[in-house]
C-alpha cells in the first residue's frame, strides 16, 4: 500500500510540471481566455441579427436600457476594455447607445469584436502588465477578464429580453 502510493505520488509530481509546460506551449494567459470573449460576443451579434429591427427599441421596463440600446453598451464598452488592456485610446467615439439602426448596431458589436481580437493576441508575457480601468490599476489580464464578465452579464439580459419575445438566445439554439 506504501509502496503503491509513493508511486502515485512520484508519478502526479513528475506529470504536473510536464503538464505545466504543455498548457504554456498553447498558449497561456490571453489565448486562454479569448475563447470565451469570442463565444460571448459572438452570442451578442447572433442575438443582434436575430432580433427584428422593430424590437430594438424593446424594453422590459422604463429602468432598463432597450435591446438596441444594450447592443450598443456591450460595442462602446468592448472598445473601452480593450483600449485600457492595450494601454491605448479607444479607436471609437461613438456613443453606440444613442445608435438606433440595427445594421449600425451589428456592425458595432462586430467592430468591438475586431478590435478586442487583438488585445486577446497581445503577446504572452505582457498579461501582468499595469493597466488603469475606471480609475482603478489592475493587470492587462484583469482587464480583459472584467471584459468578459461584463460581456457575460449583458449577454444574461438580452437572453431575458429575447425569451420575454418567445425566441430562442443563440446559447440555446441547436446547431
Amino acid at each position: 500500500m506504501r509502496t503503491t502510493a509513493t508511486l502515485v505520488l512520484l508519478t502526479l509530481a513528475t506529470a504536473m510540471p510536464l503538464a505545466a509546460q504543455e498548457h504554456e506551449m498553447k498558449g497561456g494567459g490571453f489565448a486562454d481566455i479569448k475563447p470565451l470573449h469570442s463565444q460571448f460576443l459572438g452570442w451578442m451579434a447572433s442575438a443582434a441579427e436575430q432580433m427584428p429591427e422593430a424590437d430594438y427599441s424593446y424594453r422590459p421596463t422604463a429602468d432598463v436600457r432597450t435591446f438596441g440600446q444594450m447592443i450598443g453598451h456591450v460595442a462602446g464598452a468592448n472598445y473601452t476594455f480593450c483600449a485600457a488592456a492595450k494601454s491605448e485610446e479607444s479607436p471609437s467615439k461613438v456613443d453606440f447607445e444613442k445608435v438606433t439602426s440595427k445594421a449600425a448596431l451589428i456592425a458595432a458589436i462586430k467592430g468591438a469584436a475586431a478590435y478586442c481580437e487583438t488585445a486577446y493576441a497581445m503577446p504572452h508575457g505582457k498579461e501582468h502588465d499595469e493597466v488603469n480601468l475606471f480609475g482603478m490599476k489592475g493587470s492587462r489580464l484583469w482587464a480583459l477578464t472584467f471584459n468578459i464578465s461584463h460581456n457575460a452579464e449583458h449577454y444574461g439580459n438580452l437572453v431575458t429580453y429575447m425569451r420575454m419575445k418567445g425566441m430562442t438566445p443563440p446559447s440555446s439554439q441547436r446547431s
